[in-house]
């Protein structure tokens, strides 16, 4: 259906204000535009809260206003996703306009049908993220793999049946029994915290403010996803003593630590499930009269059992269950408090989506409670302000729950965008659909990463969809040129950037196990580090970079770019910072210049502006336009002189 003559975008602020998410009893103005000659009859805003019967509200034309009608809604005093569209009768017909088939929010569409509708986020201003994380670099620390701190280059107290391999460079491996295709073994390479320790000044000398440990605590495996003991350092890693004067000596140097919680299952190798007979506890699978049997779900004792994607080693736990919310979270020392007591400084929850809403909830309660600078990491892969779960809505930005998500809709987006799946228009769309959906503060505080332990290493990926004709060193050349745009995206955009151990170095691999390589010491790519080093200093060193605003462009379709402000020295968050404006533009396309002209003079009129990635490059704006010249893979970062 041909719309022309009928507009709402929701990304406008005259069509819908306030923009994005809204506190709950938050007063919205929606607007709609008709531009028809023909009698308009009616116009209806209809609208709905997410489990509760639609609403119609009559819109009204407004005043000295030509075709607009208006009306104002009172989002509801409980959190909660609000969605609305439009009908409008002329004729005797009804035309409805509502969302996109993206479902990205801004220019809607027109149909005969019942549309898509637009989401309105609207949450309880309860806990707000704690503000040291905005002003914070991520370092995730995948401890095995990381760095071996003995001196002697002893592998500390080895597992039974364990691989440890002889060289830190030998590619990682599964050893898997061929009949069952269980791991038959674990491979170690010897990485332990006194490494981490001994590689503080190299992680402050890089710009590190906190590390994420992949998780630490007694278990079988290499990657500890299989909890044995949570008050227990893993025996190849340490103990609580060097974890403590781990956690002080980062401390001394501006690094806090940040745990892995694993709470929606624990190892069948436990104590608390004690299948293999490990622990002199009694297990749930050895008897009903466990002191753990409640926290498990069995169909038939005790050979079979509720597990995590059905992987037997990993069984499935009753999150709310009475006795194991007192050892998660009340009891004096339960493993919420216990390792708070030691100086970390947050959690980040493993599979949030396997965990019950009402368990996040009662987690960030009591952590504030103990902590209120403390802050509460959920790991989501989507757009988790209208997630669903196991056919449940997920509450992770009502207020209640997480601070931040692992933002991996902004890798793909990267990626999408670097690799050629996605222009600068599409881009520009999906980022404004997440920024429209979350509320200021998540958007903000989001986790930002480009690699983790669960995807391909960045640079491998980067690595695709070059030429075919490229020899192997030119392909790495050509990949480490896009992995420069990727970080500068990533280190000048809102959000706290997480940098997977070794990406930095050139670190490559793909799908797991290889992703979680040895990091390369002695064999870093120098040039890429000193990047890396290069551009964490200059998002620590200005604050806009950090919590200005936000404003998304797409000159041409190899071309995309935003605007970061501070205006009148408040932030976004409203706090008050160094006023400054920056230009961030990236040309992705592997061979042609890209020459831009933009007008910007909403924001800036006239103004030098120098590239802090070359110092000698000074660009003119007059009257409001920006008009520049950008290389092949180049990228400039361009700030207020």
């Amino acid at each position: 259906m041909v719309n022309d003559w009928i507009y709402h975008n929701s990304y406008d602020l005259f069509y819908r204000n306030p923009f994005g998410a809204v506190p709950c009893k938050q007063q919205v103005e929606l607007k709609i535009k008709l531009q028809r000659t023909n009698k308009i009859d009616k116009v209806t805003l209809r609208l709905w809260i997410e489990g509760e019967e639609k609403k119609e509200f009559p819109m009204s034309p407004l005043e000295g206003e030509e075709g607009i009608y208006s009306v104002q809604i009172t989002t509801p005093s409980t959190p909660g996703l609000v969605w609305y569209y439009f009908m409008v009768v002329t004729n005797g017909q009804i035309v409805y306009y509502g969302n996109n088939q993206a479902k990205q929010g801004g220019i809607g569409e027109a149909s005969e049908q019942i549309p898509h509708p637009y989401q309105i986020t609207v949450f309880l201003n309860k806990h707000l993220p704690p503000s040291w994380f905005y002003d914070t670099v991520l370092y995730q620390i995948f401890v095995d793999r990381f760095f071996n701190g003995n001196e002697n280059g002893n592998v500390l107290n080895p597992k039974k049946n364990s691989l440890i391999h002889a060289h830190w460079e030998n590619d990682p491996i599964y050893i898997k029994d061929e009949k069952t295709g269980k791991i038959a073994r674990w491979d170690f390479f010897g990485g332990n915290l006194i490494g981490v320790k001994k590689k503080l000044p190299y992680l402050k000398k890089l710009g590190i403010r906190a590390i994420y440990f992949n998780p630490i605590f007694e278990a079988q495996s290499n990657h500890k996803y299989d909890t044995g003991d949570y008050h227990k350092i893993d025996p190849m890693f340490g103990d609580e003593e060097i974890f403590r004067d781990l956690v002080n000596e980062a401390k001394k140097i501006g690094i806090s630590i940040i745990l892995d919680g694993v709470f929606s299952h624990t190892g069948s190798d436990s104590i608390y499930f004690n299948k293999e007979g490990t622990y002199p506890s009694i297990g749930a699978y050895q008897s009903q009269n466990s002191p753990y049997y409640s926290w498990y779900r069995f169909y038939e004792f005790p050979h079979r059992y509720d597990c995590w994607w059905g992987i037997d080693s990993l069984p499935n736990v009753n999150e709310l269950d009475p006795s194991y919310l007192d050892f998660i979270i009340y009891h004096q020392n339960s493993v919420l408090k216990h390792w708070l007591k030691m100086g970390i400084k947050g959690w980040r929850l493993d599979v949030a989506d396997e965990l019950p809403d009402l368990f996040i909830k009662k987690f960030n309660k009591v952590l504030k409670e103990q902590n209120k600078e403390a802050v509460l990491i959920g790991e989501v892969w989507e757009d988790a302000s209208n997630k669903i779960s196991y056919g449940q809505r997920r509450e992770y930005l009502y207020g209640e729950e997480l601070d931040s998500v692992m933002n991996y809709p902004f890798r793909q987006i990267v990626i999408d965008f670097l690799l050629g799946y996605k222009d600068s228009h599409a881009v520009h769309s999906t980022l404004m659909s997440l920024y429209e959906n979350y509320p200021l503060h998540h958007f903000y505080s989001l986790m930002n990463l480009l690699g983790s332990h669960d995807v391909p290493r960045i640079l491998t990926v980067l690595k695709e969809k070059l030429p075919q004709d490229l020899d192997p060193i030119k392909k790495r050349k050509m990949a480490i040129k896009r992995l420069k745009l990727a970080s500068l995206w990533q280190m000048t955009f809102p959000g706290v950037p997480s940098i997977y151990y070794g990406d930095e170095a050139g670190l490559e691999g793909g799908n797991d196990p290889l992703n979680r390589r040895g990091y390369p010491w002695g064999r870093e790519d120098q040039e890429l580090l000193n990047w890396f080093q290069e551009i964490i200093a200059i998002r620590n060193q200005y604050d806009v970079l950090r919590t200005g605003d936000w404003i998304s462009f797409f000159p041409e379709t190899d071309v995309y770019g935003y605007i970061r402000q501070i205006k009148n020295g408040i932030d976004a968050l409203g706090r008050k910072r160094r006023e400054n404006i920056a230009i961030i533009i990236f040309n992705r396309n592997l061979f042609f210049n890209k020459h831009v002209v933009l007008d910007i003079s909403k924001w800036v009129s006239n103004i030098r502006m120098i590239n802090l990635l070359n110092q000698n490059e000074e660009t003119v704006i007059k009257n409001g336009m920006l008009e520049l010249t950008l290389k092949p893979l180049e990228g400039k970062l361009l700030m207020n002189k």
